[in-house]
């Protein structure tokens, strides 16, 4: 079959030519799933609030491109909405560590510190955050 056509026709309508080539893809029994692949099903299933299965297929995306700052950030929010908090205080040190100024992951560590309960560790990350994103130090 030529797919010449739909492609093309895909593109004028404004649906992303790479998606129409990857759904051609999707019965394909030796099609590998490329990273950007696995990034795009990770976040469909995050948005449905399937954090256990997006951080199972974010952790590998994370172990292929380790230096990315974004999937290992949305790794650690799967991990802190699925209740695996040692995971996600893990995610988001590495985070802090890789881009200090990341004001998200200081709320994120602050807030995954509180709740397993350590309040004291979790102030001055929580306070560097709103000192970061602008807002108005409180407490």
């Amino acid at each position: 079959m030529n797919v010449e056509p739909l492609v093309t026709n895909y593109q004028a309508t404004g649906v992303a030519a790479d998606r129409w080539v990857t759904a051609l893809h999707l019965f394909d029994d030796d099609h590998e799933e490329t990273i950007a692949e696995r990034w795009e099903r990770a976040e469909m299933l995050f948005a449905d609030r399937d954090y256990a299965k997006a951080a199972a297929v974010l952790a590998d995306v994370v172990a292929e491109v380790p230096e990315q700052v974004a999937p290992r950030l949305l790794l650690a929010r799967a991990y802190y909405h699925s209740a695996q908090l040692r995971r996600a205080e893990e995610q988001l040190r590495a985070v802090v560590e890789r881009d200090p100024v990341e004001h998200y992951a200081h709320l994120m560590l602050g807030r995954t510190l509180q709740r397993q309960g350590r309040h004291e560790e979790a102030t001055p990350w929580l306070r560097l955050a709103a000192a970061l994103s602008g807002e108005p130090v409180t407490g």
